[in-house]
């Protein structure tokens, strides 16, 4: 299909007297990575709430694979394939690594539990542990993983499930520089070897520069700008109102 995987026009949102998106436009395309930064209270949040079925626009529509989606329910657009990861990993901690894996395939294949664990699915969980260095920890208690690679783990599972566009908000929030690097890394290759779109919040500019992707900058509900991650570094309304830097 051509034409964008994600095609946002104008939506706007207002809390009683607050506006927090004043018509955000913003594009993806298939199997790309963009990231959006901006100071807190910009509205990337709710831009994610409202792409997910969460809360409603007052103004403005999306569509995401052809299918105009704004005001759909949230099982509805997540059907279609749009998935959200949060700040706090959502795994079961109970589980060894390679169940939680296995847990996020069932019912995927349509048939399910038996469906999703025949024909190879497996062998497919333990590749994709391999492809994030997570082979060593498979019948690792979840519970015991440090934060880090419970991150990489959700990010797996969601992949499991067959998504078009995974919703990354703040990924790598509490992660050490290495940790930081390598979900970057995972990221880039699961976009890479899947074919998955990547729209992802994100305030550590470390990893905006190691996704080496478009950035889109949000400032005070709009997209500002957007650009690679040297350009929009320089822009003097990021380093002023992102940044913390005169401009």
């Amino acid at each position: 299909m051509s034409g964008p995987l994600l095609a946002i026009e104008g939506i706007s949102k207002s809390f009683g007297g607050l506006k927090v998106l004043t018509g955000v436009d913003l594009a993806l395309a298939r199997g790309a990575v963009k990231c959006i930064i901006g100071p807190n209270g910009c509205g990337k949040s709710t831009l994610f709430n409202i792409l997910t079925g969460v809360l409603r626009a007052d103004a403005g529509r999306f569509t995401f694979d052809g299918v105009r989606a704004d005001g759909l329910p949230a099982h509805r657009i997540a059907r279609l394939g749009m998935l959200r990861k949060f700040q706090v990993p959502g795994v079961l901690p109970g589980l060894s690594v390679i169940e939680n894996l296995e847990l996020a395939r069932l019912g995927v294949a349509g048939g399910g539990v038996l469906a999703s664990l025949a024909g190879g699915a497996a062998e497919d969980c333990v590749e994709r542990l391999r492809e994030a260095e997570l082979l060593a920890y498979r019948s690792t208690p979840v519970e015991q993983l440090p934060h880090g690679l419970k991150q990489r783990l959700e990010i797996l599972m969601l992949v499991s499930r067959g998504p078009q566009l995974l919703l990354l908000d703040e990924p790598t929030a509490g992660m050490t520089p290495q940790e930081t690097a390598d979900t970057a890394r995972l990221i880039r290759a699961i976009s890479r070897e899947h074919g998955i779109a990547v729209l992802a919040i994100e305030h550590d500019m470390h990893f905006v520069r190691d996704l080496e992707c478009p950035v889109a900058v949000m400032l005070k509900g709009v997209v500002q700008s957007e650009g690679d991650y040297e350009s929009v570094r320089q822009d003097p309304q990021v380093r002023a109102a992102y940044l913390g830097e005169a401009a």
